[in-house]
């Protein structure tokens, strides 16, 4: 029985067009019906997703994933994760590693995700929902490591090619603050997660993707969004610092590689005049817009997930920097290319 209550949300969207910033305000007020009718009849694209899973369930999965590559049974964390959500009508309260567990030994003795999610008619949703969360996060690609004479040189791997916003050596804090109240402009529902650091902490690319918006809005100050390769997922990065906000170079349309420096931690924003820090703490504000139609992502049925859990995750993978000679700017230290397809 999927649980489901009626929820109101109330979002509010600002946007950079191609050539300038433009700021686009949007107020929703929409009642959602269960899970298994949030897809268009007309259009068909998905139009609702709320990903609640933990980090420990994320992890398990991506655990069998990496252990199960090469061998005759590969198991994919998306499937797994599916099933549950299937099983559990997206509420995880209800976990168990004895479900997970089940599942992934049937999978291994030769029987299909398909064949075990018979009958569960959440499955092929939460499939394309969780698919379209997670669906940069695990796969090939190559990257420079250190040999035993002290020389890089680049490795081809199978495993987790998403990083964390925040590069290794740099803290910072954050709790599940998505959902929570916001005021400034109107009172809105906050759609992100607010990483606390240090002003001028280097801030990385979560996913390998195009830069579709650099510049300054009302909300989120210096801000950047960038466009997975697969188009699903728009990455925002808001309220970097003064003056220097963007990683030198950085443009509108440029592909970026997971783990490349793209900006830096401030607490600019809540201003119409640029370069202004009215934000009373710094920190990087980490959102993640999903997009199954075009219409989406700019349009009312805008759909942004809780992504702590992701951040929780990402913990384990965090791009090597080093700072630039004689200036406020740092680079990654270790080269990467995506090479999932």
């Amino acid at each position: 029985m999927v649980q489901c209550p009626v929820r109101v949300l109330f979002r509010k969207a600002t946007l950079a067009a191609a050539a300038f910033p433009v700021m686009l305000a949007l107020t929703l007020s929409l009642v959602l019906a269960p899970p298994s009718l949030e897809v268009d009849g007309k259009s068909g694209y998905i139009k609702w997703v709320d990903f609640n899973i933990p980090e420990k369930v994320l992890a398990r999965a991506l655990e069998y994933d990496l252990a199960s590559y090469e061998t005759d049974t590969h198991v994919d964390w998306i499937d797994i994760l599916s099933y549950l959500g299937a099983k559990y009508g997206g509420v995880f309260s209800r976990y168990k590693n004895s479900d997970m567990d089940s599942f992934v030994e049937k999978l291994k003795a030769g029987q299909s995700a398909e064949s075990l999610a018979a009958g569960m008619k959440l499955f092929s949703y939460y499939r394309k929902a969780y698919g379209a969360v997670l669906g940069g996060f695990v796969g090939l690609y190559r990257m420079e490591r250190v040999d035993e004479s002290g020389q890089k040189r680049w490795e081809a791997h199978y495993g987790l090619k998403a990083f964390l916003p925040i590069a290794k050596g740099f803290g910072f804090s954050h709790y599940d603050d998505f959902g929570d109240g916001r005021s400034y402009g109107f009172r809105r529902k906050h759609l992100g997660n607010d990483l606390l650091g240090g002003i001028g902490t280097p801030v990385v690319a979560v996913e390998t993707g195009v830069v579709e918006a650099v510049g300054w809005n009302r909300y989120g100050g210096w801000r950047i969004g960038i466009r997975s390769m697969d188009r699903q997922r728009y990455y925002y990065y808001a309220h970097l610092r003064k003056d220097r906000p963007f990683a030198e170079g950085l443009e509108q349309g440029q592909i970026v590689q997971a783990g490349d420096v793209i900006g830096y931690l401030g607490m600019t924003g809540y201003s119409y005049k640029e370069n202004v820090n009215n934000i009373k703490t710094p920190h990087l504000h980490f959102g993640l817009q999903l997009i199954f139609d075009e219409s989406q992502k700019d349009g009312v049925n805008q759909i942004w997930v809780d992504v702590y859990s992701i951040v929780e995750l990402l913990k384990r993978n965090r791009s090597v920097v080093e700072r630039i000679p004689d200036k406020r700017e740092y680079r990654r230290v270790y080269g990467f290319e995506d090479l999932t397809e």
